[in-house]
């Protein structure tokens, strides 16, 4: 789809938008991460909020433990703003861990690992650390699960009606992001193409998906609005502006900016390395080419095919994560043997042992090459042999985990 660009400028136009959302849904709530993005979503959100009478503001923030402390601090400012109802989150939430295969996964907030904390709890009365909150949480849900559930709640809370979540998401950032926006088949508000139904009663509504990175920070140094100043860190840096991101470290995509935390601030990188397995291991290697994270070209050791170093790495790793890659490869040589039989890939006779990178890049053409970089990588999802995440899955894990931890 191509684009179609305004006579208005975005601070303009981000406006009409937040006016449409306020005058149209009674319920409005806006979802904060601390970053540059949603930051500058919250002021343009509060100019617009004061001048329709709907203050407070009700926000969301997931505050996930491991964070920056210019980032606590700044959630500190908003929380402390009367404009703002923050409801400021603490809760034991399931995390990603892409720098260890002995710990694929951590909890946030997690009672049992209260002396290992990146931080203390923030003392504040608009945290909401009670596991009994909300009717719909249980300890170890996953960050995806609890943020459309939390919409639905908050709908029922103000009458069941329906409900617009304002997401600082621009489409510039991504390709996902873009598709996002530009998605013909999803359902939409009155079909503004920024706005998408997420749950039966809410709707996502995204007024500065048209923004660049260049207009958020022209924004905060014309109006002087208030933004977390890890930023300016991240400048002194030398983090060009398209570089400087926030969220959870240890992610598959996130813990590319670990190493910034050691240099950034020190204090919280030692806690980090004792509050999270591989953290330090992550920071040092995750930008290498090669084997160690699997990253972009990895190589064969000698005297070995891939499928045989696919079952060498396979039996190096704790039983209960072998186990699961196991199912999944096994699922994954299945469907493409089905596929081949079926003709739907008449090229292909068999699943090579390698192929030509381009074929495997863009997932067309099976392999064992293909399984060892999903392995190398710690892509626990395997959405290197086209899989995702489910529900199932991830309770799954949780009971997993669990029970390891307990050992």
């Amino acid at each position: 789809m191509s684009k179609t660009y305004l006579s208005i400028d975005v601070y303009t136009a981000a406006r009409q938008r937040m006016e449409r959302v306020f005058d149209d849904f009674s319920n409005v709530y806006l979802s904060f991460s601390a970053g540059k993005d949603s930051g500058v979503m919250l002021n343009l959100a509060l100019e617009v909020a004061r001048e329709k009478d709907c203050l407070p503001l009700n926000v969301l923030i997931l505050d996930l433990e491991a964070q920056y402390q210019h980032t606590a601090d700044y959630i500190q400012r908003v929380a402390d703003n009367p404009d703002v109802n923050l409801h400021w989150v603490c809760l034991p939430l399931h995390l990603r861990n892409a720098v260890s295969q002995i710990q694929p996964h951590w909890m946030c907030w997690d009672p049992d690992a209260k002396d290992l904390w990146v931080r203390d709890l923030p003392d504040h009365a608009k945290v909401i650390s009670d596991e009994n909150y909300f009717p719909f949480f249980k300890r170890g849900m996953e960050f995806e699960e609890f943020v459309p559930a939390f919409g639905e709640w908050f709908a029922e809370q103000h009458g069941g009606e329906q409900t617009a979540c304002m997401v600082g998401i621009r489409s510039d950032e991504s390709l996902n992001r873009f598709r996002t926006i530009v998605n013909e088949k999803k359902t939409r508000w009155e079909d503004f193409g920024w706005t998408t139904l997420v749950t039966p009663n809410v709707y996502n509504a995204y007024p500065i998906y048209d923004w660049s990175v260049n207009d958020i920070w022209t924004a905060n140094g014309k109006f002087g609005w208030d933004y977390n100043k890890v930023y300016d860190l991240m400048h002194l840096a030398g983090l060009s502006l398209h570089d400087m991101r926030l969220c959870q470290p240890f992610g598959d995509d996130q813990r590319q900016g670990l190493w910034l935390f050691k240099i950034l601030e020190p204090d919280v990188w030692t806690k980090l390395v004792n509050r999270v397995a591989g953290a330090n291991f992550g920071q040092r290697h995750v930008q290498e080419m090669g084997n160690v994270m699997g990253n972009i070209r990895i190589q064969l050791p000698d005297g070995y095919t891939w499928k045989r170093y696919a079952k060498f790495l396979l039996a190096t790793m704790p039983p209960y994560l072998a186990e699961h890659y196991r199912k999944k490869i096994a699922k994954f040589l299945k469907v493409w043997r089905k596929d081949i039989r079926s003709g739907k890939y008449p090229d292909v006779d068999r699943i090579y042992d390698f192929a030509d990178p381009r074929m495997e890049a863009a997932r067309k053409a099976p392999s064992w090459r293909r399984v060892c970089k999903v392995i190398l990588k710690n892509d626990y999802w395997c959405k290197g042999l086209s899989f995702s995440q489910t529900t199932r899955e991830m309770d799954r894990q949780l009971a997993l985990i669990t029970k390891y931890m307990d050992l």
